[in-house]
């Protein structure tokens, strides 16, 4: 399994993503997830691939190889005009290649199948961040729901939810991003470090920096503790139940308790006897 973060910000791009890749228990491998392309001058795109590997690999290198022998009067993304048609030419890649061996995949019981973020900026064009389905379609970020995620994705998605915002800085959202991955990372077993986090600041056509964090790494160490003893601060900030507020005159204690031993109060999920 995997889990990979990208966030669309006003400012720019933050890609994110594990590197563990299992086949059980017993073979856990390491394999970049993140593939940068800078086919021109004018244009950077990043891909962050999850699900099967050999599926993933060979729409890399069918990517890379149109790039290197450029097929006549096809997109590619050396010559696509819009993002969209970016991701409409990996779309079409990534089935190509699935559906060459889904036959013999099938009858084995495995699954070829690979999603993929796609994020990036043409020039002339604004900068963008899209998911591509394993059928091909695609969605894309937006200032309302500026984040994608593909992978194990339930466990990062809590942190992200409650922070993201279009205009979080590129240092924010790289700091976010980290958290996110982080518990995955915690929750579940098949998503692990190295992490790699780049960020791309809108107009620049290159990275502003990419960089690999190990399970060790001073700076990944210090933004769990900061993050995991700031959770714990403002656990014992919690307001107290009501039933346990010791201030209450004995008056309202008796009005709060309901017949059958249950505690009145304004919750929704109020229990009923």
């Amino acid at each position: 399994m995997t889990y990979c973060v990208a966030l669309y910000l006003e400012e720019g791009l933050v890609f994110a993503s594990d590197s563990r890749t299992n086949a059980g228990v017993d073979y856990v491998t390491t394999y970049s997830k993140m593939h940068v392309f800078t086919p021109g001058n004018d244009r950077l795109f990043v891909i962050l691939s999850a699900g099967n590997l050999a599926t993933t690999q060979e729409v890399i290198n069918h990517i890379q190889r149109d790039l290197d022998y450029p097929p006549d009067n096809a997109i590619t993304l050396a010559n696509a005009r819009y993002l969209f048609e970016a991701a409409e030419y990996v779309g079409r890649v990534s089935q190509q290649v699935q559906q060459e061996h889904s036959t013999v995949l099938n009858n084995a019981g495995i699954s070829g199948e690979t999603t993929l973020l796609l994020g990036g900026q043409i020039a002339g064009r604004p900068h963008g961040l899209m998911l591509i389905y394993p059928q091909g379609n695609y969605i894309a970020a937006s200032q309302e729901t500026p984040y994608l995620q593909i992978g194990e994705s339930k466990y990062g998605k809590p942190s992200v939810d409650r922070i993201v915002d279009h205009s979080l800085s590129l240092d924010e959202g790289a700091q976010l991003c980290l958290v996110s991955l982080d518990a995955t990372a915690r929750s579940n077993i098949t998503v692990g470090p190295p992490f790699e986090l780049s960020c791309y600041r809108k107009d620049a056509f290159h990275l502003d920096h990419r960089s690999c964090f190990s399970a060790t790494d001073d700076y990944l160490v210090a933004v769990r503790k900061a993050w995991n003893d700031g959770i714990h601060q403002a656990f014992t900030e919690l307001p107290s139940t009501p039933w346990r507020n010791k201030s209450a005159t004995p008056q309202q204690q008796q009005q709060s308790q309901a017949p059958g031993g249950f505690v009145e109060t304004t919750n929704p999920w109020q229990v009923q006897n």
